[in-house]
């Protein structure tokens, strides 16, 4: 599971060839012992949950780079490495 960004103690990860569960592209956000999976480029939450304002930060990261994960997606669920995304500042 490839960690595609960091910031604000949340990690951002997509997982290979992850299209079975949840049907979607999506990401895994996780922070402290807390996992969100988010639909991008939407923003849905699919499962799981974080913190509102840490949820507020994932967010707004995916709205800005959205155009980044429908590229990264297509590389990881054709099983190869996504590129790192910046984070948010």
């Amino acid at each position: 599971m490839p960690v595609i960004s960091m910031f604000y103690g949340i990690i951002i990860s997509m997982y290979f060839i992850d299209d079975k569960r949840h049907k979607r592209p999506h990401i895994h956000a996780r922070y402290q012992d807390e996992e969100a999976v988010i639909a991008i480029p939407e923003g849905d939450l699919l499962e799981g949950g974080l913190p509102p304002g840490k949820m507020r930060l994932v967010l707004a990261w995916v709205e800005i780079h959205r155009d980044e994960l429908a590229a990264d997606w297509q590389l990881a669920a054709s099983g190869q490495n996504p590129f790192k995304i910046e984070p948010l500042r």
